[in-house]
């Protein structure tokens, strides 16, 4: 009998962490942007790196609709989306980026490494304008149309199945 009793706290255990990772478990735990379907806020970014402009706001009102990159040089989904960045480059996105708590020549590094899909990059060196955004971590995507509104927010890295749809979304923004 004593035996037995051993075993009990063991399956008690694995009970609860059984109901926990089936019941208690949140079905999407990405935050999601308030701003979608609103104006982007009012920012204005200097270079990040030499030889590319910073970003503002104001860059997304030309009547052009761009995806707006929010990523880090040491960011590791950074690095697994760097390929579909350029993929969708090569589509026509016109793609803008704001560089958070990052060094310029790591950002330079980053691009000499993985490519450069980007037109313009702006330094958030403490995050101000990506929590203006409503993002909450990199990388992070938005779809902004010619007049400045965001049309849409991709959380985390860009995949293969989500370069059509983040085409797609452009295209419904024009």
């Amino acid at each position: 009998m004593k035996r037995w009793l051993l075993w009990v706290p063991l399956a008690a255990f694995v009970a609860v962490a059984l109901l926990i990772a089936l019941n208690l478990r949140p079905t999407d735990t990405a935050v999601r942007s308030r701003l979608v379907g609103k104006p982007l806020p009012a920012f204005s970014l200097p270079a990040s790196v030499p030889g590319k402009p910073g970003l503002s706001d104001a860059a997304f009102r030309d009547g052009k609709p761009k995806l707006l990159n929010v990523f880090a040089s040491w960011c590791v989904p950074c690095l697994a989306e760097a390929p579909k960045l350029l993929q969708l480059q090569k589509a026509g996105a016109d793609i803008r980026a704001i560089a958070i708590r990052d060094r310029s020549a790591d950002v330079q590094r980053f691009l000499a490494d993985n490519g450069d899909p980007y037109a313009a990059i702006g330094d958030d060196p403490a995050s101000q304008v990506q929590l203006a955004l409503g993002s909450s971590g990199v990388p992070e995507t938005f779809v902004i149309d010619g007049k400045g509104i965001i049309r849409a927010q991709h959380i985390g890295d860009i995949r293969d199945s989500d370069v059509p749809e983040l085409l797609a979304a452009l295209e419904a923004a024009r």
